[in-house]
């Protein structure tokens, strides 16, 4: 039996990723979810904006990663050994994040994020939120990111990606 002493209270926030392939007649390949992990620095500026005098970030951006990635909670997008941004796709930036607010989250499942893939296509591994639009980049501040719970995926020229993104803030229940 859990017993809570004196008025401790929290907060869980985190996100999901959904993942969805179409193939170029439009029928359902695959689909995957991302439980992400919201990395250091994203935390940082959760409490620098919230807490402190920090900048907040009207525009957030979708990106995807190649195959097999580790997400570590020390990433940002300027240092993360553990995988690399997955760039063969038609658009010439990342994807923004336009999510609409209810209650204690933020989604984009009315306009959801979508990649043309091109060339030979690939590898997706998994997904990523960065304030940052530059496709490929390592500017920004890396808020989450995440690798598929199906493992890996190949993708095609033709395909189509689209990628939505769930982010809650909520008491911890403790």
């Amino acid at each position: 039996m859990l017993v809570k002493k004196g008025n401790r209270a929290g907060v869980k926030v985190g996100g999901r990723f959904v993942v969805t392939c179409h193939d170029k007649d439009g029928k359902l390949k695959w689909q995957d979810t991302i439980e992400n992990l919201v990395v250091n620095v994203g935390l940082q500026h959760i409490i620098d904006t919230e807490f402190e005098s920090g900048a907040q970030v009207t525009s957030w951006y979708l990106g995807l990663t190649t195959g097999s990635p580790t997400p570590a909670a020390g990433d940002t997008m300027g240092s993360h050994a553990g995988w690399t941004e997955y760039v063969n796709y038609s658009e010439a930036a990342r994807q923004i994040f336009n999510g609409t607010r209810t209650g204690q989250q933020t989604d984009n499942s009315g306009s959801k994020a979508q990649y043309n893939i091109n060339g030979a296509g690939g590898t997706i591994g998994g997904a990523f939120l960065v304030s940052d639009s530059t496709k490929g980049g390592s500017g920004g501040t890396l808020l989450s990111v995440g690798a598929l719970s199906g493992g890996n995926r190949t993708v095609v020229a033709s395909d189509l990606v689209n990628l939505q993104y769930t982010f809650t803030a909520a008491d911890d229940g403790v």
